[in-house]
């Protein structure tokens, strides 16, 4: 059964997890009883503030900084030999580090898509390589959770770089799925749809937008980053131990939903 501390005795690095819906998955793990590194590009007020959440749970193993889009493969090296120096064994890998760029497909400079494929799609890949590596010769039943997106299955106008990204996280859950379940690794994603989050601020703030993005979801709920975090907890518990190569949709319905009629 999935219990308050289903992951007591694991320990997780989760990346991209000082704000927004990385944080909230951090601090999840951590009252599930696992002891967490977070991941940040700086030691910032934000990454305090997780620290300190982290640490007030007696859950904080460490904060790692870095920046994941480059250059390849040597910093994502860096972090994790970083962090399995902070804890040891780390046994647990959330890979949510990414970066949105709204930027019209025929006006994209070669660096935006860059940027966005190495740290949404390249970074993910090579941080599971080299911990499924360490994990196989120790003999370790890992566990990873890749943090997609509904644009992984819906895409938007100016969004080039961004679906790309997750349609490619979304395909590498199913194909790492199939390549490391016989080590007795455990691989799956969660696809949020839309999360009032400091990423989307901005456009949320605008009445109509709101209104018109609540309608578009069947539940009518745009909720925080904790409905996202309870996904991601599942996911990496005893309780989802045959659950292999899936990515779950976390959107209110929103991916169901073919074409809204207007309000």
């Amino acid at each position: 059964m999935n219990g308050p501390r289903q992951l007591a005795g694991r320990t997780a690095l989760v990346t991209g997890s000082t704000h927004g819906i990385g944080a909230a998955i951090a601090e999840a793990l951590a009252d599930s009883g696992a002891r967490v590194i977070i991941h940040g590009l700086h030691n910032d007020e934000h990454a305090r503030k997780v620290c300190s959440a982290l640490d007030q749970r007696g859950a904080l193993a460490g904060l790692v900084t870095g920046d994941l889009s480059g250059p390849m493969p040597k910093c994502v090296e860096r972090l994790a030999e970083h962090a399995t120096e902070l804890v040891g064994d780390i046994d647990l890998l959330v890979n949510n580090a990414g970066t949105y760029i709204d930027t019209p497909y025929l006006e994209m400079a070669y660096d935006v898509f860059d940027r966005t494929m190495k740290l949404n799609v390249y970074a993910g890949f090579l941080l599971t390589q080299w911990f499924a590596r360490r994990w196989t010769e120790r003999g370790t039943e890992g566990r990873v959770l890749f943090v997609g997106s509904i644009n992984g299955k819906l895409a938007e106008p100016d969004h080039a770089a961004y679906d790309t990204s997750k349609g490619a996280v979304e395909m590498m859950v199913r194909t790492l799925c199939v390549s490391l379940a016989p080590q007795g690794i455990r691989v799956n994603g969660v696809a949020p749809g839309l999360f009032d989050t400091p990423l989307t601020a901005g456009a949320l703030a605008d009445p109509k937008l709101r209104k018109w993005m609540e309608w578009h979801t069947p539940n009518r709920h745009i909720p925080g980053p904790d409905a996202c975090a309870a996904a991601a907890v599942f996911l990496l518990s005893d309780a989802a131990d045959h659950i292999h190569g899936h990515m779950l949709m976390v959107d209110g319905g929103m991916s169901a939903w073919q074409q809204p009629d207007p309000p």
